[in-house]
């Protein structure tokens, strides 16, 4: 497809892109780059608000994902590039952050939910259980809006346009999902 002077390319489906990893056919990353470059930048941004750094985070995104497949064949494509993608986006946080103060939406995300999760030391294995376990029992759509937020770092404002809703329509929901989260986690005597 042309669209003013330059070529479109029109992204190849995840099965396809699996497969030329697994054939160790580097256009694999290619593929992998005309399909999710925009939405992996938009992710590492969130977290570092750092274009030169969100750059990095991609190539070593990619470079993980030829070193996983195979032996490492994902179901969800998507899914599994943004959690290596987060992965090495939160390190490279950590990292600035040791240097000083970062503006990152990642920062404002956590400071909300930070009321949720209890003080004293708890094992991070059984919070995300318990976190995974709230988390099944929320409609599609909070999912979606607390995975956004919380996971991917994704503005209020990001997620009301997902969404064609009002800002204060998210701030509502979030409000409502810390809430119930809070209260699981009480209920499993974790006292927040």
């Amino acid at each position: 497809m042309e669209l003013q002077g330059r070529t479109v390319r029109t992204p190849i489906d995840d099965e396809k892109i699996i497969e030329l990893y697994w054939q160790r056919d580097e256009r694999a990353i290619e593929e992998t780059d005309v399909k999710y470059r925009k939405y992996l930048l938009t992710v590492a941004y969130n977290i570092i608000h750092d274009a030169p750094d969100g750059e990095e985070c991609l190539n070593d995104t990619y470079l993980s994902a030829w070193n996983a497949m195979p032996p490492t064949k994902p179901s969800v494509l998507r899914a599994f590039l943004t959690t290596i993608m987060r992965r090495i986006a939160v390190n490279r946080y950590h990292i600035r952050l040791k240097k000083g103060n970062v503006p990152s939406e990642m920062t404002v995300s956590l400071s909300e939910v930070e009321a949720c999760v209890p003080e004293n030391e708890m094992d991070a294995y059984l919070l995300g259980r318990l976190i995974s376990d709230y988390l099944r029992t929320l409609t599609e759509r909070q999912r979606f809006i607390f995975m956004s937020r919380y996971y991917i770092s994704n503005t209020v404002d990001r997620i009301a346009a997902d969404l064609r809703v009002s800002r204060s329509t998210v701030n509502k929901e979030l409000a409502f999902i810390r809430n119930g989260l809070r209260e699981k986690l009480e209920s499993e005597g974790y006292p927040v």
